[in-house]
C-alpha cells in the first residue's frame, strides 16, 4: 500500500526542500505539512498542488500499484 505522506516527506527531503518551502507553495501552513506527511491518503486536489510544486506525479504511485494488481 502507498503512504503517500512518507513518498511527499522523501520525495522533497530528497529535493532537499524544506516543509516550511512547501507550506509557501500550496498556500497552507507549516504544520499543516507535517499533518500531511503522517497520512497514509490525500485529498486529489492537495495531491495535485502537491505534485506541481514537486513537479513530481504522484498519481504515477497509485498507477504503477493498479498495474501490478496490488
Amino acid at each position: 500500500m502507498v503512504h503517500i505522506g512518507e513518498m511527499i516527506r522523501a520525495e522533497l527531503a530528497r529535493q532537499e526542500r524544506t516543509p516550511a518551502w512547501l507550506a509557501r507553495k500550496i498556500n497552507c501552513q507549516r504544520p499543516n505539512v507535517y499533518y500531511i506527511f503522517a497520512q497514509k491518503s490525500i485529498n486529489t486536489e492537495l495531491l495535485e498542488r502537491i505534485s506541481i510544486a514537486l513537479n513530481v506525479d504522484f498519481f504515477r504511485l497509485y498507477s504503477e500499484r493498479l498495474a501490478e494488481g496490488e
